[in-house]
C-alpha cells in the first residue's frame, strides 16, 4: 500500500568545486531526517544553476519538489513539514541567555576545580565572566554597538566618547573583577557603568515607555531593551559593592 512506501522528494542544489549551499545540505538532512529517500540533483556550474531558475521560474536555489510538486527553498519546506521559520526581525533574550549560561557554566568549573564545591567566588566569577563577554560581543564593531547605545544611554547622549569608551571600560572590569585585581579601580569603574547603564533603562523603557534594542550584545543583536537589561546593570552595581565589602 502507500502508506508503507518510502516518501520521495527532489532536491536542486548547488555543489560547486568552491561553493556547496549550506541550504541545500539543511534541506537534504531535514527532508532525510523525515523518512524521505532524497533525489539529490546537483547544480555544478553557476550556468546550470541560472537555468535551473530560469527553466522553473524562481529566484533562488535549492528547491524541493515533493509528489512532483514544487516546495519551494529550505524556510518553505520548514512550513511545508509543519516546522516554525524563525522570523530575523524577531526581538529575543537568546544571545543574552546564551552568555549568561557560558558564564555560569565557566565559573562553576572553575570553583569545582579550584574549590571541590560551588562557592561565593564563583558567584563573583559568573558576573564577572559574563561582563567579559558581554564585552568582547561589543568590541567585535565598536561603532556599530555606540550607534544602538547612543539611542537610549543618557551620559553617551551628552558626552558621546562614552559610547565609544563603554566596552572597553566593561571588559576591563571584569577581568580585573575576576581577579580580584587593582579594587581601587575595578570598583568604582563597574558601579559606574553599571548605576547609569541602570537610569538609562529605567528612564527610557519605565518613564519614556519607548520599545527599543539593548547594545549589551553588540549592535548586531536584536535583544529588547527591558528587564534583563535592567538586571545586567544592577548586578554590575552589585558586583561592586560586594568587592568594596569584601575588600574591607
Amino acid at each position: 500500500m502507500e502508506k508503507n512506501q518510502q516518501k520521495s522528494a527532489a532536491l536542486y542544489r548547488m555543489v560547486m568545486e568552491k561553493h556547496v549551499c549550506p541550504w541545500g545540505l539543511k534541506a537534504k538532512y531535514l527532508l532525510e531526517r523525515r523518512g524521505y529517500a532524497v533525489e539529490d540533483h546537483h547544480l555544478e556550474t553557476a550556468a546550470d544553476n541560472e537555468a535551473f531558475k530560469q527553466a522553473h521560474g524562481v529566484k533562488t536555489t535549492p528547491q524541493v519538489f515533493i509528489g512532483g510538486e514544487r516546495i519551494g527553498g529550505y524556510e518553505d519546506l520548514r512550513r511545508h513539514l509543519g516546522l516554525t521559520v524563525r522570523d530575523p526581525q524577531a526581538k529575543s533574550y537568546r544571545p543574552v541567555i546564551a552568555v549568561f549560561a557560558v558564564a555560569a557554566a565557566l565559573a562553576a568549573a572553575l570553583s569545582l576545580s579550584l574549590f571541590g564545591a560551588l562557592t561565593l567566588r564563583s558567584g563573583e566569577w559568573f558576573v564577572a565572566f559574563s561582563m567579559a563577554l558581554l564585552a568582547m560581543l561589543k568590541l567585535q564593531d565598536v561603532d556599530k554597538f555606540a550607534t544602538m547605545f547612543l539611542g537610549y544611554d543618557l551620559l553617551a547622549r551628552r558626552w558621546l566618547p562614552y559610547a565609544y569608551l563603554y566596552p572597553f571600560a566593561e571588559a576591563l572590569a571584569g577581568v580585573l573583577m575576576a581577579g580580584r585585581l587593582l579594587p581601587w579601580l575595578s570598583i568604582p569603574l563597574s558601579g559606574f557603568i553599571g548605576t547609569i547603564g541602570a537610569v538609562s533603562v529605567i528612564y527610557a523603557v519605565y518613564v519614556q515607555k519607548r520599545e527599543l534594542e539593548c547594545a549589551c550584545v553588540g549592535g548586531s543583536g536584536k535583544v529588547p531593551l527591558g528587564p534583563v537589561s535592567l538586571i545586567e546593570n544592577l548586578a554590575m552595581v552589585a558586583m561592586a559593592v560586594w568587592m568594596l565589602a569584601a575588600t574591607h
